[in-house]
């Protein structure tokens, strides 16, 4: 019982703390483009890799929730 809650209250808080992550980088990049016009490919490309690493954040804890579960 308490693995499921644990599992879900980390979950919930690992989703949070990546859509906030990611709403961040975005944000950031697109400001980041408008100052800079001549290095947004340079940007989008430093963007793609950081949604990346911020993705697999919330993966690695959606496998820890799992493996919560199943005990």
């Amino acid at each position: 019982m308490l693995h499921q809650l644990g599992a879900a209250i980390g979950m919930g808080l690992a989703s949070f703390g990546g859509a906030i992550g990611m709403g961040i980088l975005v944000a950031k990049t697109i400001e980041s483009m408008a100052r800079q016009p001549e290095q947004a490919n340079n940007l989008r490309a430093t963007m793609f890799i950081g949604i990346a690493f911020v993705e697999a954040t919330v993966l690695y804890t959606l496998v820890v929730a799992f493996i919560l579960i199943a005990k």
